[in-house]
């Protein structure tokens, strides 16, 4: 894309930013004549019929700082022009210890969304925080920010793949009664871009065409959000996100995508940047600056405490090379291909190497470890060159006890990543001995890959490479991490036929590393829950 180009596109998708500076950490303008709200549980309902319309995409909260967090909501108006929108943040659901106020404005230029970055809190803990305007109140939310320091223990859930016209979300609303959750990690496809029947018809989109301009992604998160599971597992977590090929179109690369049609479908860069934008607005993931809305840059860290260093990578569409025919060997195996972008591996270089963390987690797309049954090029199997040089990195840097979350295989993996799994000189599957990292690999909330059936025939298949450890490719759910400074347990959640009202989640899996090791061995049971977790944000009926 020429400078020219580029400017253009920015300057569009930044408008709103420019025009409302922000007040608190929030982005928006203040209002005039308009201050905070006292300190004081005083407020609307949020079960009351003008609430429930004003608020009816909910709340969220993400990208959780030892100090801060990302508010988010949005107001519908049912008119254009400026809202005036008070926010709120407490130590408990009643808002009599309120720590944190502000008020500003949105308007039609970002969505009738609205996002603060909260500041001013305290490490480790859970907040409760909510949104009043246009006479309603918000559902209350909650939240909690990253610990500072020494850090015990770490839950987090793991999810990608939600196919709206594939079924219900019930793994959302399981993650949603998980109270000890430190946050959610969501690895991408949080939307589809598909028009009605297209894939799934479970149930049916809106708008019901492809979606393509801003007014078309805008909508499409709307409905997303205004799925009642999907609501409950933001108001009661922070959500960590990255994006897919989805939430763009399907098998984006870095100058276009599969599943876009030029010139009836218009230029890429355009449509590239309102799916950025749209992003930006209802997604509560910090921006800074232009970074996010337009350069589309998504790749940041997170850190928790001295536990934990989280890395949130961009496969999918910073720096990735287009993706080659699985017969072209010559372009596959090309030394230069790679799928992050030289700078992007720069970064992640240097902010493994510096990590004093126990656990380097590294969340992103797309399937690392090699499946050599099924030549997948849109993953790291389509891009060897670029792996090796992240195997490589860790070996020269001597970087230990590393995870790779993924998602975008709508099918649950536990694999040992070594640099050559396949020769038993180099890697021992009984030790991990050559391995440099483990990877847990998440399904689908709803997304499909195989019937259960062939997936009974192709799970032996996949499970006779030595370094894969577990596979299910079938059912649907998600993965809870946990964390201690000893070890690291992946443990998979999961059911079948999403498209049912009611389905039966089952312990399906658990599979750890110690702390030393790049192996994962099979374990009999799920860690235990945390104890008396902090409250439930209330729900709204």
């Amino acid at each position: 894309m020429s400078m020219a180009r580029r400017s253009i596109l920015c300057s569009v998708s930044m408008f709103s930013l420019a025009a409302l500076p922000g007040l608190s950490g929030g982005w928006g303008a203040a209002p005039d004549g308009d201050a905070p709200l006292p300190a004081s549980g005083d407020a609307p309902s949020p079960a009351s019929e003008v609430s429930k319309t004003v608020f009816q995409h909910g709340v969220a909260s993400g990208d959780p700082l030892p100090d801060a967090v990302i508010l988010w909501t949005r107001v519908t108006a049912g008119k254009a022009g400026a809202v005036a929108v008070t926010w709120q943040i407490a130590l408990d659901a009643g808002f009599t210890r309120i720590v944190g106020s502000g008020a500003l404005l949105t308007d039609e230029e970002r969505d009738h969304t609205v996002k603060v970055d909260a500041g001013g809190l305290d490490p480790g803990k859970t907040y409760y925080y909510r949104f009043i305007a246009l006479g309603g109140s918000s559902p209350v939310g909650r939240t909690r920010t990253a610990p500072r320091g020494r850090a015990g223990r770490l839950r987090f859930a793991v999810a990608s793949c939600a196919s709206y016209a594939h079924g219900l979300f019930h793994g959302y609303r399981h993650i949603a009664a998980r109270l000890d959750l430190d946050a959610v990690i969501h690895l991408g496809d949080y939307i589809y871009e598909f028009g009605a029947g297209q894939y799934g018809s479970a149930r049916h989109y809106e708008p019901a065409h492809e979606i393509v301009t801003l007014a078309d992604y805008r909508a499409r998160y709307a409905q997303y959000r205004r799925d009642r599971d999907l609501q409950a597992a933001h108001q009661q977590h922070p959500f960590i996100t990255v994006w897919d090929d989805h939430e763009l179109a399907n098998n984006t690369w870095k100058g276009g995508a599969g599943n876009h049609a030029w010139p009836a479908e218009g230029a890429w860069e355009e449509r590239r940047a309102v799916a950025q934008r749209a992003y930006a607005e209802w997604m509560p993931i910090r921006e800074r600056g232009e970074e996010l809305r337009c350069a589309g840059r998504i790749w940041r860290a997170l850190r928790y405490g001295d536990l934990v260093d989280l890395f949130l990578l961009d496969t999918r569409a910073w720096g990735r090379d287009r993706q080659a025919d699985p017969g072209d060997r010559a372009a596959i195996e090309a030394p230069a291909r790679t799928i992050l972008g030289r700078d992007q591996e720069a970064w992640l270089r240097a902010e493994l190497a510096g990590s004093t963390a126990a656990w380097k987690v590294i969340g992103q797309q797309v399937l690392m470890g090699q499946l050599p049954q099924d030549l997948n090029t849109d993953a790291w199997d389509g891009y060897p060159a670029a792996r090796q040089r992240f195997f490589e990195l860790l070996d020269e840097e001597r970087v230990r006890d590393v995870v790779v979350l993924s998602g975008d295989t709508h099918a649950s993996w536990a694999i040992d990543l070594a640099p050559a799994p396949l020769d038993p000189a180099r890697y021992d599957a009984a030790t991990g001995r050559g391995a440099l990292a483990v990877e847990i690999a998440v399904p689908g909330i709803t997304s499909p890959w195989l019937t259960e059936e062939q997936a009974r025939a192709a799970e032996p298949l996949f499970l006779a490479n030595p370094h894969v450890q577990y596979a299910d490719l079938w059912r649907r759910g998600y993965a809870i991490l946990d964390v201690t400074p000893e070890r690291v347990q992946g443990a998979w959640f999961l059911y079948d036929a999403p498209e049912r009202p009611q389905v039966d989640e089952v312990f399906a899996a658990a599979f750890a590393a110690r702390r030393g090791e790049s192996h994962l061995r099979r374990e009999e049971a799920a860690a235990l829950a945390i104890d008396d977790p902090p409250e439930a944000a209330p729900r709204v009926s």
